[in-house]
């Protein structure tokens, strides 16, 4: 089963680039984004309380993210060809839970793929997206906070799949397809191993 992480600051093009390679790969697409996004929509007790910390641009706790997210990869995982995790883990604990969590299931992360792109673009990028999505958290304070937390708690998790041998950077800026060819390329050479 191939199961890769697609990691990145927000605003990168993981959500683009994750359904470019579930076509491709066919993969399923778990996007903590999308499914804290769903539980908030439905105004479920777990939502309300999701929404409360993004909201003000701050990181759901590891227990309730994880928790979401093994519900939906035992749902899922009956006739999936493998996992594309979209935006996590966003901690190192979460990536140490993910990994237990996976070996629980006789399962492994494949590797990791960080998409790199400069702040400065990526402000740019999470503005425009704000003017056309209605997402409360694409807001310019909210986006500079999303950042600093993402430098300090997210980054070291590449870090962790540095330390397994399991991480990969590509240059995210680009046209859509120049960026899915140099994953494509990744992927295609971790296939082959």
């Amino acid at each position: 089963m191939l199961n890769i992480i697609l990691c990145g600051a927000p605003g990168c093009g993981k959500g683009t680039q994750s359904a470019l390679l579930v076509d491709k790969y066919t993969l399923k697409h778990l996007s903590t984004g999308d499914l804290l996004r769903s539980e908030i929509e439905s105004k479920s007790e777990v939502g309300i309380l999701a929404d409360s910390y993004i909201s003000k641009g701050n990181l759901v706790p590891d227990e309730m993210i994880i928790e979401i997210l093994l519900k939906k990869i035992d749902t899922m995982a009956i006739d999936a060809a493998g996992f594309i995790l979209d935006g996590f883990p966003r901690t190192v604990g979460q990536a140490e839970a993910l990994n237990k969590a996976f070996e629980e299931r006789k399962n492994k992360i494949s590797f990791l793929i960080d998409i790199q792109v400069e702040k400065k673009e990526l402000i740019t990028r999470l503005l425009k997206r704000g003017e056309t999505s209605g997402r409360s958290d694409d807001n310019l304070d909210t986006i500079k906070k999303r950042l600093q937390i993402y430098d300090t708690k997210t980054a070291p998790v590449n870090d962790y799949y540095k330390a397994l041998g399991k991480y990969h950077a590509i240059d995210g800026l680009g046209e859509i397809e120049e960026i899915f060819g140099r994953i494509s390329i990744i992927i295609d050479a971790e296939m082959n191993k």
